[in-house]
């Protein structure tokens, strides 16, 4: 029988403000431990917590992006649980009052050009907990606490449980971060804890049907283990109910060593954490005009530069994609769009060749050595025959290992075709001492005329222009 998934995603958001949600404390990821956990964060006698106003403005800027309703009146609640990395015994969160609701988020799946539009339930901020180390000393298990994070501002993005397949999850959070990174709240890096992810998944026997019993997964460090452990759960949940057991709401940790899900605790809902509002922190309403403010200042998001990538450049939809998730990569394309005339070629050298850079080394856009006039210069001097295209990939190839500009480098290494007066000449000489290859040419067999080409581009040291080239053996033969 076929059995469907039920896939709602949370996501925590780290900010990247200056200071922590509700105390001065700054939150710096690498900082020797409990160096960065002030009074407000440790919870001590006497102190109060104040909200970070730059929060609530990142927090409207998430909502906006996300196609969000914003509260006019918003509050924050305390969540208790009992953890050695929560210093106040509770953590300060929103419940029934979110500051954002009824937002979506679309993106299209390969392959398919239909947008798959995934509901936001809601988006509430609230503060980190801690970090807990573990670690084996001579056979002794211990456990070490960091209170840094403590205190650092989150965003808790709850989508709707509208997500069908693994892929449409990884997909989702491939979205998200892209937006998230667009409008500059947050670096959104999974290995330093500043984008995380819990899955919660349930099946069912068909879309009819209603829906299951779900099951958290936690321990989610990366968008590959989001997708594996999604997958594993399906199917275990599926071979469970198969064999007449039932699924039991729990919570559990996804092992990626053994590449399995493992129970944490079973059935935990709101009211186990005794949700209460925050007697410090007072109701307050949100005023339009600083949510008209705050959407004055959006910057274009990748699913509207994507739609101006195919209109404006004539570019497909796939390139469009790679080309505009990152917002700075997509001014570096515009740039190189710009100074080359040549939207489909910059495309072209920018996804293939700069991306291919950038991934292989781990290396951000702006940390990339050609600049964007340089690099569209150099595909104008290739559409003016100024330049070969094997010449193109040697210039491009000095130019990002040595730190050369383009001038520089055609100057240091003679990057000059032969002069179009000089090809006919040698385009007969190896003519006249391949007498053998022009026989089987004229007895009809075009394939070995590669030869001769190859022998002119060897006379001529690769820099002359393979289609001129061509021309002037078709005349000769």
């Amino acid at each position: 029988m076929q059995w469907e998934v039920i896939i709602g995603l949370e996501v925590h958001c780290q900010l990247n403000t200056a200071s922590k949600i509700f105390a001065p404390d700054a939150y710096v990821y690498g900082t020797a431990p409990n160096s960065l956990a002030g009074p407000v964060t440790l919870g001590l006698p006497g102190v109060l917590p104040v909200l970070n106003q730059e929060v609530l403005h990142m927090a409207i800027m998430a909502g906006l992006a996300l196609n969000c309703k914003i509260a006019r009146v918003t509050k924050f609640d305390r969540k208790h649980y009992f953890y050695p990395d929560l210093p106040k015994g509770y953590q300060i969160s929103q419940y029934d009052m979110p500051y954002a609701t009824g937002g979506k988020l679309s993106f299209q799946k390969k392959g398919d050009e239909r947008e798959t539009v995934i509901g936001i339930t809601r988006i509430h901020m609230e503060e980190d907990a801690g970090k807990l180390l573990h670690s084996q000393d001579r056979g002794i298990a211990r456990s070490y606490v960091d209170l840094n994070r403590a205190g650092a501002p989150l965003l808790e993005i709850v989508s709707e449980p509208d997500l069908r397949s693994a892929d449409d999850a990884y997909e989702y959070l491939v979205s998200l971060k892209s937006i998230l990174r667009c409008i500059g709240i947050s670096e959104c890096n999974m290995e330093e804890g500043s984008l995380r992810c819990d899955a919660n998944v349930s099946v069912r026997r068909d879309s009819a049907a209603p829906l299951g019993t779900r099951v958290e997964i936690k321990n989610l460090n990366s968008f590959k283990a989001v997708k594996a452990a999604i997958e594993y759960e399906r199917e275990r949940q599926v071979e469970v109910l198969e064999n007449g057991g039932s699924i039991i709401q729990s919570t559990v940790l996804w092992d990626a060593d053994a590449r399995c899900t493992r129970l944490m605790r079973t059935k935990e809902d709101a009211e186990d954490y005794r949700y209460f509002p925050d007697p410090d922190l007072l109701p307050f309403e949100i005023p339009q005009e600083t949510v008209d403010q705050i959407f004055s200042r959006m910057p274009e998001l990748p699913q509207a530069r994507k739609a101006r990538f195919q209109k404006d450049y004539d570019l497909p939809p796939y390139d469009s994609d790679v080309l505009s998730r990152e917002r700075d990569l997509a001014d570096y394309f515009e740039a190189v769009a710009h100074s080359s005339k040549d939207p489909k070629k910059a495309s072209n050298w920018v996804k293939d060749e700069v991306l291919g850079i950038l991934n292989k080394n781990d290396l951000s856009i702006n940390a990339f050595p050609v600049a964007a006039a340089e690099l569209g210069s150099m595909i104008r001097y290739l559409n003016e025959g100024q330049i070969t295209g094997k010449m193109a990939k040697q210039i491009f190839e000095h130019m990002h290992t040595e730190g050369l500009g383009l001038d520089t480098t055609i100057e240091k290494y003679n990057y000059k075709p032969v002069a179009a007066a000089a090809l006919p000449a040698i385009v007969k000489k190896v003519i006249q001492e391949n007498p053998e290859v022009v026989a089987k040419i004229k007895a009809g067999n075009d394939r070995v005329k590669g030869f001769l080409v190859g022998q002119v581009m060897k006379a001529t040291n690769g820099q002359a222009p393979p289609d001129e080239v061509n021309r002037i053996l078709d005349q000769e033969l």
